[in-house]
Protein backbone atom coordinates (compact mmCIF):
# COMPACT_ATOMS: atom_id res chain seq x y z
CA UNK A 1 0.00 0.00 0.00
CA UNK A 2 1.02 3.36 -0.74
CA UNK A 3 1.51 5.20 2.58
CA UNK A 4 1.80 8.90 1.20
CA UNK A 5 -1.25 8.44 -1.09
CA UNK A 6 -2.46 7.02 1.88
CA UNK A 7 -2.10 9.93 4.17
CA UNK A 8 -2.91 12.03 1.19
CA UNK A 9 -6.82 10.83 0.60
CA UNK A 10 -7.04 10.92 4.62
CA UNK A 11 -6.55 14.51 4.80
CA UNK A 12 -9.48 15.13 2.54
CA UNK A 13 -11.74 12.98 4.11
CA UNK A 14 -11.03 14.27 7.73
CA UNK A 15 -12.15 17.62 5.84
CA UNK A 16 -15.08 16.14 5.20
CA UNK A 17 -14.17 16.44 1.45
CA UNK A 18 -12.63 14.04 -1.07
CA UNK A 19 -10.25 14.01 -4.02
CA UNK A 20 -13.03 14.83 -6.87
CA UNK A 21 -15.32 17.45 -4.12
CA UNK A 22 -17.76 14.19 -3.47
CA UNK A 23 -19.46 14.24 0.06
CA UNK A 24 -18.22 10.44 1.64
CA UNK A 25 -22.15 9.10 1.14
CA UNK A 26 -22.44 10.80 -2.55
CA UNK A 27 -22.41 8.57 -6.03
CA UNK A 28 -21.03 9.58 -8.97
CA UNK A 29 -23.19 10.15 -11.99
CA UNK A 30 -24.75 6.84 -13.09
CA UNK A 31 -25.67 6.10 -16.81
CA UNK A 32 -26.93 2.86 -18.32
CA UNK A 33 -27.00 1.99 -21.96
CA UNK A 34 -29.27 -1.28 -22.95
CA UNK A 35 -28.53 -4.02 -25.05
CA UNK A 36 -25.58 -2.53 -26.84
CA UNK A 37 -24.20 -6.31 -27.74
CA UNK A 38 -26.37 -7.20 -30.88
CA UNK A 39 -25.51 -10.84 -30.57
CA UNK A 40 -25.98 -11.55 -26.46
CA UNK A 41 -29.72 -12.14 -25.84
CA UNK A 42 -29.40 -8.96 -22.79
CA UNK A 43 -26.64 -6.71 -22.57
CA UNK A 44 -25.92 -3.85 -20.70
CA UNK A 45 -23.06 -0.80 -20.40
CA UNK A 46 -22.73 1.06 -17.01
CA UNK A 47 -21.07 3.82 -16.43
CA UNK A 48 -20.50 5.44 -12.51
CA UNK A 49 -18.24 8.09 -13.00
CA UNK A 50 -15.34 6.73 -15.50
CA UNK A 51 -15.49 3.17 -14.42
CA UNK A 52 -17.42 1.21 -17.55
CA UNK A 53 -18.18 -2.10 -17.60
CA UNK A 54 -20.36 -4.02 -20.18
CA UNK A 55 -22.14 -7.19 -19.53
CA UNK A 56 -23.77 -10.09 -21.35
CA UNK A 57 -26.14 -12.33 -20.89
CA UNK A 58 -26.29 -15.95 -23.22
CA UNK A 59 -28.88 -18.91 -22.82
CA UNK A 60 -27.87 -22.08 -23.23
CA UNK A 61 -29.74 -25.33 -23.08
CA UNK A 62 -28.11 -28.00 -20.84
CA UNK A 63 -28.37 -30.93 -18.68
CA UNK A 64 -29.96 -30.11 -14.47
CA UNK A 65 -28.07 -30.89 -11.57
CA UNK A 66 -28.52 -34.39 -10.51
CA UNK A 67 -30.31 -32.98 -6.96
CA UNK A 68 -32.27 -30.26 -9.40
CA UNK A 69 -33.37 -31.90 -11.99
CA UNK A 70 -36.18 -29.52 -12.76
CA UNK A 71 -34.37 -26.40 -12.23
CA UNK A 72 -32.19 -23.99 -14.43
CA UNK A 73 -28.34 -23.30 -13.98
CA UNK A 74 -26.73 -19.70 -13.70
CA UNK A 75 -23.55 -19.11 -14.10
CA UNK A 76 -21.18 -15.75 -13.64
CA UNK A 77 -17.81 -15.13 -15.66
CA UNK A 78 -15.96 -11.53 -14.92
CA UNK A 79 -13.11 -10.51 -17.37
CA UNK A 80 -11.06 -7.86 -16.38
CA UNK A 81 -9.35 -6.34 -19.39
CA UNK A 82 -5.88 -5.19 -19.64
CA UNK A 83 -6.64 -2.36 -22.03
CA UNK A 84 -8.96 -1.35 -18.65
CA UNK A 85 -6.46 -1.47 -16.08
CA UNK A 86 -2.43 -1.61 -16.10
CA UNK A 87 -2.89 -3.79 -12.87
CA UNK A 88 -4.81 -5.88 -14.94
CA UNK A 89 -2.79 -8.77 -17.11
CA UNK A 90 -4.34 -11.11 -19.84
CA UNK A 91 -4.05 -14.90 -18.71
CA UNK A 92 -6.27 -17.15 -16.34
CA UNK A 93 -8.57 -15.33 -13.69
CA UNK A 94 -6.82 -13.67 -11.06
CA UNK A 95 -8.85 -13.74 -7.65
CA UNK A 96 -9.88 -10.43 -8.14
CA UNK A 97 -12.09 -11.46 -11.46
CA UNK A 98 -12.79 -14.80 -9.36
CA UNK A 99 -14.34 -12.21 -6.67
CA UNK A 100 -15.85 -10.25 -9.35
CA UNK A 101 -18.16 -12.89 -10.59
CA UNK A 102 -19.16 -14.28 -6.86
CA UNK A 103 -20.32 -11.26 -5.77
CA UNK A 104 -22.58 -10.64 -8.30
CA UNK A 105 -23.68 -14.62 -9.01
CA UNK A 106 -24.66 -14.43 -5.18
CA UNK A 107 -26.85 -11.21 -5.13
CA UNK A 108 -28.62 -12.91 -8.12
CA UNK A 109 -28.88 -15.78 -6.60
CA UNK A 110 -29.70 -15.29 -3.21
CA UNK A 111 -32.01 -12.46 -4.16
CA UNK A 112 -34.01 -15.50 -5.63
CA UNK A 113 -35.63 -13.08 -8.43
CA UNK A 114 -35.62 -15.58 -11.05
CA UNK A 115 -37.84 -18.70 -10.74
CA UNK A 116 -35.88 -21.10 -11.40
CA UNK A 117 -37.95 -24.14 -12.03
CA UNK A 118 -39.56 -21.95 -14.65
CA UNK A 119 -36.13 -22.63 -16.78
CA UNK A 120 -37.08 -26.13 -17.34
CA UNK A 121 -37.94 -27.46 -20.44
CA UNK A 122 -37.70 -31.35 -19.40
CA UNK A 123 -37.45 -32.32 -15.93
CA UNK A 124 -34.04 -34.47 -16.00
CA UNK A 125 -33.11 -33.82 -19.44
CA UNK A 126 -32.82 -30.43 -20.68
CA UNK A 127 -33.06 -26.96 -18.72
CA UNK A 128 -32.49 -23.33 -19.95
CA UNK A 129 -29.21 -22.22 -18.52
CA UNK A 130 -28.31 -18.01 -18.37
CA UNK A 131 -24.55 -17.45 -18.28
CA UNK A 132 -23.39 -13.98 -17.00
CA UNK A 133 -19.95 -12.36 -18.76
CA UNK A 134 -18.98 -9.03 -17.21
CA UNK A 135 -16.25 -7.61 -18.91
CA UNK A 136 -14.00 -4.43 -17.84
CA UNK A 137 -13.83 -1.43 -20.03
CA UNK A 138 -12.40 0.95 -17.77
CA UNK A 139 -11.71 0.46 -14.19
CA UNK A 140 -12.21 3.89 -12.06
CA UNK A 141 -13.00 2.49 -9.17
CA UNK A 142 -15.79 0.52 -7.75
CA UNK A 143 -16.45 -2.19 -10.00
CA UNK A 144 -18.69 -4.62 -7.63
CA UNK A 145 -21.55 -2.34 -8.04
CA UNK A 146 -20.89 -1.16 -11.84
CA UNK A 147 -21.02 -4.90 -12.35
CA UNK A 148 -23.87 -5.71 -10.34
CA UNK A 149 -26.25 -2.62 -11.71
CA UNK A 150 -25.10 -3.93 -15.18
CA UNK A 151 -26.00 -7.49 -14.98
CA UNK A 152 -29.22 -6.37 -13.56
CA UNK A 153 -30.31 -4.89 -16.45
CA UNK A 154 -28.68 -6.95 -18.74
CA UNK A 155 -30.74 -9.69 -17.30
CA UNK A 156 -34.09 -7.52 -17.08
CA UNK A 157 -33.74 -6.80 -20.92
CA UNK A 158 -32.74 -10.08 -22.23
CA UNK A 159 -34.95 -12.17 -24.44
CA UNK A 160 -34.97 -16.36 -25.04
CA UNK A 161 -33.78 -17.32 -28.36
CA UNK A 162 -36.15 -19.84 -30.45
CA UNK A 163 -35.39 -23.60 -29.24
CA UNK A 164 -36.42 -25.42 -32.25
CA UNK A 165 -38.20 -29.05 -32.25
CA UNK A 166 -35.12 -30.95 -32.86
CA UNK A 167 -33.55 -29.24 -29.53
CA UNK A 168 -31.27 -26.49 -31.48
CA UNK A 169 -31.44 -22.90 -30.51
CA UNK A 170 -31.94 -20.29 -33.49
CA UNK A 171 -29.98 -17.29 -31.89
CA UNK A 172 -30.91 -15.20 -34.40
CA UNK A 173 -34.47 -15.22 -34.15
CA UNK A 174 -35.49 -13.82 -30.28
CA UNK A 175 -38.47 -14.57 -28.70
CA UNK A 176 -40.66 -11.71 -26.97
CA UNK A 177 -40.15 -14.22 -24.21
CA UNK A 178 -38.19 -12.56 -20.82
CA UNK A 179 -37.17 -13.32 -17.59
CA UNK A 180 -39.21 -12.18 -15.09
CA UNK A 181 -37.79 -10.73 -12.40
CA UNK A 182 -39.14 -10.59 -8.97
CA UNK A 183 -37.25 -7.85 -7.88
CA UNK A 184 -34.11 -6.15 -8.16
CA UNK A 185 -31.43 -6.80 -6.26
CA UNK A 186 -28.86 -3.44 -5.88
CA UNK A 187 -25.43 -4.02 -4.64
CA UNK A 188 -23.57 -1.30 -2.73
CA UNK A 189 -20.01 -1.34 -1.36
CA UNK A 190 -18.83 0.14 1.45
CA UNK A 191 -15.50 1.03 1.98
CA UNK A 192 -13.75 2.14 4.98
CA UNK A 193 -10.58 4.37 5.39
CA UNK A 194 -9.16 4.78 8.73
CA UNK A 195 -12.33 6.13 10.94
CA UNK A 196 -14.20 7.15 7.58
CA UNK A 197 -17.15 5.35 5.69
CA UNK A 198 -17.38 6.16 1.90
CA UNK A 199 -19.35 4.79 -1.42
CA UNK A 200 -18.01 4.55 -4.48
CA UNK A 201 -14.67 5.37 -4.50
CA UNK A 202 -11.90 6.77 -7.07
CA UNK A 203 -9.12 4.19 -8.33
CA UNK A 204 -7.09 6.12 -5.54
CA UNK A 205 -9.37 5.79 -2.46
CA UNK A 206 -9.65 2.34 -3.70
CA UNK A 207 -5.95 1.47 -3.42
CA UNK A 208 -5.73 2.29 0.58
CA UNK A 209 -9.15 1.30 2.02
CA UNK A 210 -8.73 -1.21 4.78
CA UNK A 211 -12.10 -3.31 4.52
CA UNK A 212 -15.18 -3.06 2.33
CA UNK A 213 -18.57 -4.81 2.81
CA UNK A 214 -20.47 -5.37 -0.55
CA UNK A 215 -24.42 -5.63 0.17
CA UNK A 216 -27.25 -6.57 -2.26
CA UNK A 217 -29.93 -5.62 -1.14
CA UNK A 218 -33.86 -5.46 -2.50
CA UNK A 219 -36.66 -2.49 -2.51
CA UNK A 220 -38.48 -3.71 0.18
CA UNK A 221 -35.04 -3.17 2.46
CA UNK A 222 -33.61 -7.33 2.45
CA UNK A 223 -30.58 -8.20 2.19
CA UNK A 224 -30.13 -11.33 0.07
CA UNK A 225 -26.04 -10.99 -0.17
CA UNK A 226 -22.82 -9.87 2.07
CA UNK A 227 -18.74 -10.06 0.87
CA UNK A 228 -16.50 -8.56 2.64
CA UNK A 229 -13.00 -7.58 1.65
CA UNK A 230 -9.97 -6.18 3.60
CA UNK A 231 -7.92 -7.19 6.70
CA UNK A 232 -9.54 -4.97 8.84
CA UNK A 233 -12.79 -5.83 11.37
CA UNK A 234 -15.77 -4.38 11.83
CA UNK A 235 -17.69 -3.69 14.79
CA UNK A 236 -21.28 -4.30 14.82
CA UNK A 237 -22.42 -0.48 14.93
CA UNK A 238 -20.26 0.05 11.71
CA UNK A 239 -22.43 -3.12 10.27
CA UNK A 240 -25.23 -2.13 11.20
CA UNK A 241 -24.07 2.22 9.50
CA UNK A 242 -23.23 0.39 6.86
CA UNK A 243 -26.66 -1.56 6.10
CA UNK A 244 -28.58 1.63 6.20
CA UNK A 245 -26.00 3.47 3.79
CA UNK A 246 -26.37 0.58 1.35
CA UNK A 247 -30.42 0.89 1.24
CA UNK A 248 -30.30 4.44 1.23
CA UNK A 249 -28.18 4.71 -1.75
CA UNK A 250 -29.56 1.47 -3.33
CA UNK A 251 -32.75 3.58 -2.98
CA UNK A 252 -31.51 6.48 -4.99
CA UNK A 253 -30.00 4.05 -7.75
CA UNK A 254 -32.96 2.38 -8.42
CA UNK A 255 -35.17 5.94 -9.00
CA UNK A 256 -32.52 6.62 -11.25
CA UNK A 257 -32.86 3.68 -13.61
Amino acid sequence: MNRELKLHVLNYLNSGTRYDGRRLDELREISVEVNPIKSAEGSARVKIGETEVIVGVKFEVAQPYPDKPGEGTISVNAELLPLSSPDFESGPPKIQAIELARVVDRGIRESKIIDMKKLCIKEGEKVWMFAIDICTINDAGNLLDAAGIGALIALQNARFPTLNKDGSIDYKNLTDNKLKLAKMPIPITVYKIGKHMLVDPIAEEETVYDARLTITTTEDGNICALQKGGDVPFKIDEISAMIDLAIKKSGEIRKKL
